[in-house]
C-alpha cells in the first residue's frame, strides 16, 4: 500500500471516529453539510480524499475540539499536496479519482484548461472517456470500475450548465485527430466539441497546425481559480499552489490563447476535421 493511500485512510478513520463520538449516522451527518450520503462513506473508506474544506465542515457539524480541527486540516492538507504515484492512486479506482476532481471543481469558479494529448475530460463523450478509461486501466493497472467512472465523469459535466462558473478551454488540433477510439466515436466526440462553443461561458480554442507555437506542448495543466495548478505527468500528480507557480501557468496559458483559435475559427477548424475523418472512413 502506498503513503498516499495509507494517509488517506488514516485520514477517513480520524473523521469517522468523530462522527460516531458526536452520535451521527453518515447519512445524518451529511444531511447537516448538505452532502450526498455516499460522500461520507467515501472519505470514510479512504476512496475519496477528504479536503480541507470537508475536514473544516465535518468537524464543525461534530462539534471537534479546535486542536484536533487544526491537526486533521493539516492532515487534509499534506495529502492534497503530495506527489503521489499515479500508479498507486489508479489502484484504488477510476471512480474514486473522478470523485476527487468534482469535488475540487465544486469549488472553482474560474477554470483555465491545456491539454495536448486527450480531449478535456469535461468535454468528453461518453465512449471517447470509455476507450481512454480503457487505455489508464491497461497502463496503471487501475481497478476495473470504468462504468462507475464513466458515470461520475458525466456528471462531472453537469458544472459547465453552470452560468456563474466560467471555462477557458485550449487544445491543439493533433489532439482532435489522435484517434484514441474507433472513428465513429472520435466523429460523436468532435460533434460533441462543436455543440460546446455554443456555451456562453465557455471559451474553447484550437491551435491550428498553422499556428507558431510560443512553446514547445510539453504537458497539460489545470488552473484552478487563481489558486491552485493541477499538472498531471506519466508517474505524478504535481498540485502547485505557489503563486510564482501559479502565475508563471497563468501566463503560459494566455500565450497560448494568444495563437488559438475560438469561436466560429475553432469551429471551423473541428469541422475541417471531421471532414477529413469522413473522407478517411470511405476511401
Amino acid at each position: 500500500m502506498s503513503g498516499f493511500q495509507q494517509a488517506r485512510i488514516d485520514l477517513g478513520t480520524r473523521l469517522r471516529q468523530l462522527r460516531e463520538a458526536a452520535q451521527l449516522s453518515g447519512k445524518d451527518l451529511a444531511a447537516r453539510l448538505n452532502w450526498q450520503a455516499s460522500k461520507v462513506s467515501r472519505i470514510e473508506n479512504a476512496r475519496q480524499s477528504a479536503t480541507e474544506d470537508d475536514v473544516v465542515v465535518w468537524c464543525q457539524a461534530v462539534e471537534a475540539a479546535p486542536e484536533v480541527v487544526d491537526d486533521l486540516i493539516g492532515k487534509a492538507v499534506t495529502l492534497l499536496e503530495r506527489q503521489d504515484s499515479w500508479r498507486q492512486r489508479h489502484r484504488s479506482g477510476l471512480a474514486a479519482l473522478q470523485e476527487d476532481v468534482r469535488d475540487l471543481e465544486a469549488r472553482t469558479t474560474l477554470f483555465r484548461v491545456f491539454e495536448p494529448g486527450v480531449v478535456i475530460g469535461l468535454l468528453q463523450t461518453a465512449e471517447y472517456a470509455r476507450n481512454i478509461f480503457s487505455k489508464v486501466r491497461r497502463l496503471y493497472g487501475a481497478a476495473d470500475d470504468i462504468d462507475s467512472a464513466i458515470r461520475v465523469r458525466m456528471r462531472r459535466q453537469e458544472i459547465l450548465y453552470d452560468q456563474g462558473r466560467h471555462f477557458r478551454f485550449v487544445l491543439p488540433e493533433a489532439v482532435l485527430r489522435y484517434r484514441l477510439a474507433p472513428d465513429d466515436v472520435m466523429r460523436g466526440q468532435l460533434d460533441r466539441l462543436l455543440a460546446v462553443t455554443t456555451l456562453p461561458n465557455v471559451e474553447f480554442g484550437v491551435i491550428p497546425f498553422s499556428a507558431e507555437l510560443p512553446s514547445a506542448l510539453l504537458n497539460g495543466f489545470w488552473i484552478y481559480n487563481e489558486s491552485m495548478v493541477g499538472v498531471p505527468t506519466r508517474t505524478k500528480d504535481l498540485v502547485l499552489r505557489d503563486p510564482d507557480d501559479v502565475a508563471f501557468y497563468a501566463s503560459a496559458f494566455e500565450d497560448l490563447c494568444e495563437v488559438a483559435a475560438f469561436r466560429e475559427e475553432a469551429r471551423e477548424v473541428i469541422v475541417r476535421v471531421l471532414v477529413d475523418f469522413a473522407k478517411q472512413s470511405t476511401s
